[in-house]
């Protein structure tokens, strides 16, 4: 039985009670010097998190304490101490699924997510993987050599995990995806981050079908496993899905899987876990994460009701993580996982160069914007990008709209070409190409064939080159090129530092990717009660309602 106890009653220390449900059969029971009643040891008492958090009033004033217990009363008597209410203990470990935790052999539902270039570097892979966080290292754009230097040092440093890798897909260059993929089946990479992709490639199945093979108990055994990163439906849907009939016959055909493989194959969906991937840095929808992930979640449901898996799919999310509110909204909305990005960037850790991190520290919400991406320029596909202390955004923006007006670099009017020379390039049309076919002339060889014989491709090819540049530039440092960086960044950087501001993580040099996912994730876990308490009737006032980042994480792992 309970009943509705209504008082209003304000105090100095901030806490307002009105009208909640209480068990009439419950009452505290503990000493007296343990109840706080001064403002700032309340919020002390709602951080503890590992004990409850008892909510009482003595003598006409409102108290919190983390001692005592509950023990049956009599609905008779007279206490001296009125129980209001309780939140129990809680651990960051019930964040998300606890699948998600026991499957990459980690303590949190966290991930950070690869950023092309090694951005998301060795350092940020290896410092998270020792506090048994999982991360990505960013593979995109990086030559096979590097990629392996990668693979060695994570793996020498890490050899049980966690950790993963990015496969980003390269829809002009699929020689790309496929070195990438040879080098994680040759040192068994385990975990891999498929990005970008707008269909399954042969690349994406081979890695995944690969590993696939049964245990000793004759139950199918998936090693190579995959974390799709997605914004749409209908790309969802694929790895959501069974690897698809045709792309496995291909790769019998090449001997490159085996029969029990494909049939194994279409037991099991393309990828473990989907990242819902909202208004984030870099590649990105722009999506609204309200509305995309109750639909990701809702397509999972149905797909897994046609096809019954072991083991369902996960739905984690990205972009515009950034704060602890961010953080328990995504929870709270269902994700078994979260995902940040940009704000890592600005991390130590990161392969930014120092210019990079300072400008991403000073960036607000509205900081960023839309501009072309290197990888799918002629395509028309666009990232999203740090707007703030550069000209990357408006500079690309106008190669792009030079390529849908001219058919070829001649037809471009001289004065616009002088510009692009002065002002862009830095160097001459002919010096940008002549660039540009001697790298081709290794790399793809049979794109510069191409490119001789197709201005408008040409045209393309030397826009691209500062596309590309501009991205490395940012990671390098280069002198002289900061207005041209290319920096991808999401509105998530501008709310992270809102929330860090007054603090010691409001400077660049003082962020660390383990001590911003420690703060975020207790605070998400402080919020969780005070959230509790205010569903319950109380009223905390702002002083301890909201969480800041402290020194030192305040709950024990």
């Amino acid at each position: 039985m309970t009943t509705v106890d209504t008082v209003m009653s304000k105090h100095d220390n901030g806490l307002n009670f009105s009208a909640w449900s209480h068990s009439q059969n419950q009452v505290w029971k503990g000493s007296l010097e343990t109840v706080s009643f001064e403002q700032g040891a309340i919020k002390d008492k709602l951080m503890v998190l590992d004990k409850p958090c008892y909510i009482v009033k003595v003598a006409g004033k409102i108290g919190v304490t983390n001692e005592g217990y509950l023990s049956p009363g009599d609905n008779n008597a007279t206490a001296q101490v009125e129980l209001l209410t309780f939140v129990a203990p809680i651990r960051i470990q019930q964040f998300g699924d606890p699948n998600f935790l026991s499957f990459y052999g980690v303590k949190y539902a966290y991930v950070t997510g690869a950023m092309a270039g090694g951005i998301a570097s060795e350092e940020m892979v290896i410092a998270l993987g020792k506090e048994q966080i999982l991360s990505s290292f960013g593979a995109g754009g990086l030559t096979p050599d590097r990629l392996e230097v990668a693979i060695n040092r994570i793996q020498q440093a890490l050899p049980q995990g966690p950790y993963a890798f990015n496969l980003i897909h390269s829809p002009n260059e699929p020689a790309i995806e496929r070195r990438a993929v040879d080098l994680y089946l040759k040192y068994q990479v385990r975990t891999v981050e498929a990005s970008a992709f707008l269909d399954l490639t042969p690349n994406i199945v081979y890695y995944r079908v690969a590993g696939l093979g049964l245990n000793n108990t004759n139950q199918i055994e998936i090693k190579n496993k995959v974390i799709a990163k997605i914004s749409r439906r209908e790309v969802a849907t694929k790895f959501l899905q069974p690897a698809p009939a045709r792309i496995l016959k291909e790769l019998l055909e090449q001997g490159l899987i085996t029969e029990l493989q494909a049939t194994l194959a279409a037991k099991v969906p393309m990828a473990d876990d989907i990242t819902v991937e909202a208004d984030s840095g870099g590649h990105t929808d722009n999506r609204p994460l309200v509305c995309l992930l109750p639909s990701i979640i809702a397509l999972r449901d149905e797909i897994q009701a046609q096809y019954h898996y072991q083991i369902p799919i996960r739905i984690g999310v990205a972009g515009g993580i950034g704060t602890p509110q961010s953080a328990l909204a995504a929870f709270m909305m269902g994700a078994a996982y979260i995902m940040t990005g940009s704000i890592n960037q600005s991390c130590i850790e990161s392969g930014a160069c120092e210019h990079t991190k300072k400008l991403l520290a000073q960036a607000e919400m509205a900081d960023v914007m839309m501009a072309p991406a290197a990888d799918m320029f002629e395509m028309g596909v666009k990232l999203q990008v740090l707007k703030r202390g550069t000209m990357f955004p408006m500079r690309s923006q106008k190669l792009f709209e030079l390529y849908r007006a001219y058919n070829s670099i001649e037809e471009i009017p001289l004065a616009e070409r002088e510009k692009l020379e002065k002002q862009v390039f830095r160097k001459t049309i002919a010096e940008v190409w002549e660039g540009t076919a001697a790298y081709l002339s290794q790399k793809n060889p049979e794109k510069l064939g191409k490119a001789v014989n197709n201005p408008k491709l040409k045209m393309a090819l030397i826009f691209r080159w500062y596309l590309g540049l501009s991205s490395r530039w940012s990671s390098s440092g280069e002198k002289g090129r900061e207005v041209d960086y290319q920096i991808w960044c999401g509105p998530a950087m501008g709310g992270f530092n809102d929330w860090v501001r007054g603090s010691y993580l409001s400077e660049a040099n003082n962020r660390q990717v383990v001590d911003i996912a420690n703060q975020i994730m207790t605070g998400a876990a402080f919020l969780y009660r005070v959230q509790n308490l205010k569903i319950q009737g109380l009223q905390a006032s702002d002083y301890y309602s909201q969480y800041h980042p402290v020194r030192s994480t305040l709950l024990e792992i």
